[in-house]
């Protein structure tokens, strides 16, 4: 525990300093690096103050936990605006989903993510903030595109916008999950196709 959370004279010290965004980047850079390099259960708070060169206090004013960190790195790899509005809206959602791809492929987050899911589980608290900060933002963000592609007469407006957003997220997630196939930019294109199959208009 750090000592701000139990030193009150720490914490008037560091209560009205100001966040360096830049240290903040390299956390986050640096809990991915670890969570790739060495898996979920070996990345610590001290390990990650260690490779960006800060006192762990430092990061503990940022984030309360490890598992706070590292749902704040997998927010940092997913994005919360992964979908343009191009007036395409096939090419929106294939760059979309494939974010996806690149975040769990190029990151450590498809190895941390069963962990995590069992953290957020377990902590309510830990569950709201990946919710607000990553997945109710992402769902949005592709809400509102099908909503201007119904719009548009790209695809029909009568659908059920809840599972629409589950069924083009799914395939990648539980493959993450499960680990039983690649992760891949045409696995990204079938779950697309097979969405906008099943929202055609004619």
């Amino acid at each position: 525990m750090s000592r701000s959370s139990t030193d009150p004279d720490a914490t008037a010290r560091t209560a009205g300093r100001k966040k360096d965004p830049e240290i903040d980047r390299a956390v986050l850079r640096a809990t991915l690096e670890l969570l790739e390099e060495t898996g979920y259960a070996a990345t610590s708070i001290s390990a990650v103050a260690s490779h960006v060169g800060v006192y762990r206090p430092a990061i503990y004013r940022r984030w309360p936990s490890k598992q706070h960190l590292v749902a704040a790195a997998v927010a940092s790899a997913l994005g919360s605006e992964p979908t343009p509005d191009t007036g395409d809206v096939r090419a929106d959602l294939l760059t979309s989903i494939g974010t996806l791809v690149d975040a769990f492929t190029s990151t450590g987050v498809s190895r941390v993510l069963p962990a995590l899911v069992a953290d957020l589980s377990q902590q309510p608290d830990l569950q709201r903030d990946f919710m607000d900060s990553v997945f109710l933002p992402r769902r949005a963000s592709t809400a509102r595109r099908l909503r201007a592609a119904a719009e548009r007469g790209e695809i029909r407006g009568d659908f059920d916008l809840e599972f629409i957003l589950d069924a083009l997220a799914a395939p990648l997630y539980y493959r993450a999950l499960f680990g039983h196939g690649p992760l891949t930019r045409a696995v990204a294109e079938q779950s697309v196709d097979l969405v906008l199959a099943s929202l055609r208009t004619n």
